[in-house]
């Protein structure tokens, strides 16, 4: 990518340490289960998966607050947990973080989302979900938006990491369109499907290809493709920039200006995309906070990305990470 200076980025990262970003999404929290196949089932045609080990992982809108954390920056959370031994650990491992909880709410009837995901010789097997998706009490939207009105004067942006678990509704994004505006304060939105048309006047949305060309009822074959999608949505006025993911193709950025930048990926092997999303809005986001244009800041996002997606599981970037890549590429 041309026009991209070194000493530049270097600047914007760091300055990630004087960013607050406020984390509004869907918490959840991501289990591996960890074995060896050497057999088939005799009761049906599955592989039986001997388990070696278990982890627990901060997921969905936490493990966006993972990245956060590993990059420097300081963070909040908004969301919602049920009344559970899996809601208190997410809470007390984001309190190991240093990070504010007291944006966090707990409805008695909703279970803590919880994603778990069966990987044998490296490769995943099979994933299985526990959870309610259900909207949140009214009660519950305006205490998130009443904590964030509460915070404004510290905040440098705002993520919406949106799983479509029932946080992010129409109440909650009104809300945060009216305070954005109000503060001037960036909003970031890693984007579900279904909530597309809550998004309005935010920064910047990023969508992988398939959530695209689904927004956008049109299937993404080609670049000719990719370009009608991406003026389409960004068309919609529903943001001023819009950053499509597209794996092992890179990035593509649109611009209100009619700009369009590709990116091209660095990974050289892409083992697992689990939590890649989460790291590209994060580093996204801190690149803006920090001080870069937005084309600079996805290509920090790709570069984060590029390392991730080379790990099995959710996995983070370090500051340190970031810089030797910057060396390396430019």
């Amino acid at each position: 990518m041309k026009n991209i200076d070194k000493k530049y980025l270097n600047k914007g990262i760091d300055n990630f340490g004087k960013s607050m970003i406020l984390v509004i999404g869907d918490i959840m929290l991501d289990r591996f289960i960890w074995g060896n196949v050497s057999r088939i089932s005799p009761e049906a045609p599955v592989p039986v998966v001997e388990v070696e080990h278990e982890t627990n992982m901060l997921g969905g809108a936490t493990n966006v607050i993972n990245n956060l954390v590993s990059l420097g920056s300081n963070v909040m959370m908004c969301g919602v947990v049920g009344d559970d031994p899996t809601g208190k650990e997410i809470i007390s491992r984001l309190k190991e973080l240093h990070v504010d909880t007291t944006g966090i709410a707990i409805e008695q009837d909703r279970p803590t989302s919880v994603k778990t995901r069966i990987i044998a010789h490296a490769q995943q097997v099979v994933r299985y979900d526990r959870e309610k998706k259900i909207p949140l009490k009214p009660k519950t939207t305006k205490g998130i938006l009443d904590f964030i009105h509460e915070k404004k004067g510290d905040l440098s942006a705002l993520i919406v990491s949106d799983y479509g678990k029932g946080v992010i509704s129409r109440q909650l994004m009104d809300g945060l369109k009216n305070m954005a505006s109000d503060y001037n304060v960036p909003v970031t939105v890693d984007p579900n499907v279904k909530n597309f048309p809550l998004y309005k006047n935010v920064t910047v949305i990023t969508p992988n290809h398939t959530q695209a060309g689904e927004i956008a009822g049109l299937e993404i074959v080609n670049e000719e493709d990719l370009k009608k999608v991406g003026k389409k949505l960004l068309n919609n006025k529903k943001c001023k920039a819009l950053l499509i993911t597209r794996g092992k193709d890179g990035m593509t950025l649109f611009e209100e200006e009619g700009r369009v930048a590709h990116i091209q990926s660095i990974a050289r092997k892409v083992y697992d995309v689990t939590g890649a999303g989460d790291t590209v809005i994060a580093t996204l986001t801190l690149g803006i906070t920090g001080g870069l244009d937005i084309k600079s800041a996805a290509y920090l996002s790709n570069l984060a990305a590029g390392i991730v997606v080379g790990e099995i599981g959710t996995s983070t970037v370090k500051i340190d990470n970031l810089k030797e890549l910057i060396d390396s590429h430019l």
